[in-house]
């Protein structure tokens, strides 16, 4: 129903609606409002109930709350700090911070001259010639999304999606890693369509729980609908940062072998997963910080003593393997990276890896945008339609096109792509000395993903 005009021009407020008027959108707020009241929750701030003042909440001023209730308000604020679950451990999987590198002074790209950008150019070359290092190409396919990726239904965007998952479901079973009685680890898990294709080629496999990992409040989750008898899904709604999966209830009680999955784990989220696998899996994280679970998971028992278990009794996970395809190498951080050791040992410094990680970018970005003498990028990429905006903001921000007369843009493609290998050998030589078997391969072609890189390791066998 069109609202009343008012004589000057402006809407009135439709009936039963809030009677706030937005500047910034020229029209009053539509939100509901209760009934005898004139504004909404968000607006009531704008009006007064029988001398009551709103004022907005200490923990979140998105709200108002009226002055007078402000104490019972905080006690059930949804902003409120809540008790942290007993999985949580503060920064565990942060890596050490050095005093250093807290006060090192970081150069932007676009400060550096010429001769600078040179320098940090030959030093890259150098690096990855001396590791002498080349991709191999693993695009594999699988059987149990045959019948999505052959619905007539598809447009190009699911059907490049659905080509990707199929890939890592591929390399998970030529590693061995598909199988039953196992907990696979979804890092950065969003919706959830990894672990939902995993169960979907898994449904015949008995005692198989999948883990979804994901600090955002996340909608349209697809492993609410899956209710196998065989299979259980959990989410844990928490930073990877935080989490030690020695601590996870279940883990602890069923102990099955983990293998740690993602498709397109950003930038330090990768180092972050790989430190909680190796490291966080092995120890049982003591901390002050950890607290009481914040709920129970589905499979929990009802003793609530014996859900987690004590630090003393906690036992390490056993790590089966991992598979994740890797992106946005310029939102990694120098404090996190797992590969800082093979950094140093090639005579590279903190400073280096911070330029090369903002060079990355040009992997993607390099090619010249539109309005420029080249094309704007590589055909039809679904990750680059979901990724490269915040790249090219980030490219843009970081070398304000300084260099585009000096370096052609396929040099500057070329150049991000060697710092993408380099970052990531780094992390491969650090599953390395964890004792597992590490590799870098191409799981799908450009035209899928310019983000076509996948990091697979198992546990070297000891004779």
């Amino acid at each position: 129903k069109m609202s009343e005009s008012c004589g000057d021009g402006v809407s009135a407020p439709l009936p039963g609606r809030c009677g706030f008027f937005v500047d910034k959108k020229k029209r009053y707020c539509k939100m509901v409002v209760a009934s005898g009241k004139t504004f909404c929750g968000e607006h009531a701030i704008a009006e007064k109930e029988d001398g009551r003042k709103r004022i907005p909440c200490p923990l979140d001023p998105k709200h108002t709350v009226f002055e007078d209730n402000l104490a019972k308000h905080l006690k059930k604020c949804n902003s409120r700090e809540k008790p942290k679950p007993v999985y949580y451990v503060h920064d565990i999987n942060a890596g050490v911070e050095e005093d250093m590198d807290m006060h090192e002074k970081e150069i932007a790209l676009s400060s550096r001259s010429s001769e600078e950008l040179d320098s940090l150019i030959m030093r890259l070359r150098a690096a990855v010639g001396e590791i002498n290092c080349k991709h191999t190409e693993k695009i594999l396919s699988h059987p149990a999304l045959l019948e999505a990726l052959n619905d007539p239904k598809n447009g190009d965007f699911a059907v490049k999606h659905l080509k990707q998952q199929a890939s890592l479901l591929g390399n998970l079973e030529s590693l061995r890693l598909l199988g039953p009685d196992r907990c696979f680890v979804e890092f950065g898990a969003g919706k959830g369509k990894l672990s939902h294709w995993i169960d979907i080629a898994l449904q015949a496999a008995k005692n198989v729980h999948f883990l979804l990992v994901e600090r955002a409040t996340t909608r349209f989750k697809v492993d609410g609908k899956h209710k196998s008898p065989h299979s259980v899904f959990d989410r844990l709604q928490v930073d990877i940062q935080h989490l030690c999966l020695n601590k996870v209830p279940f883990l602890q009680e069923k102990k099955l072998p983990v293998v740690g999955v993602g498709k397109h784990l950003c930038g330090v989220a990768t180092d972050l997963a790989l430190r909680c696998l190796v490291e966080s899996c092995c120890s049982s994280g003591d901390s002050e910080e950890a607290g009481p679970p914040q709920k129970r998971l589905k499979s929990d028992p009802s003793d609530a003593e014996s859900v987690g278990g004590s630090s003393e009794s906690s036992t390490p996970l056993q790590v089966s393997g991992l598979a994740i395809a890797l992106c946005c190498h310029h939102r990694c951080n120098w404090r996190h990276y797992v590969g800082r050791e093979f950094f140093i040992g090639l005579g590279l410094s903190a400073q280096d890896f911070r330029a090369f990680q903002r060079m990355s970018s040009w992997a993607t970005c390099g090619l010249k945008k539109l309005g420029s003498d080249g094309p704007l990028s590589k055909e039809g990429s679904s990750e680059q339609d979901e990724n490269l905006e915040k790249q090219h903001e980030y490219a843009g921000e970081t070398t304000g096109d300084k260099f585009e007369g000096i370096l052609p843009a396929e040099d500057r493609e070329s150049i991000g792509r060697l710092c993408k290998l380099l970052i990531d050998e780094g992390r491969v030589d650090y599953l390395r000395r964890k004792g597992y078997a590490a590799e870098l391969q191409y799981y799908t072609s450009p035209d899928i993903s310019l983000e076509n890189v996948l990091l697979t390791a198992v546990p070297v066998k000891t004779p």
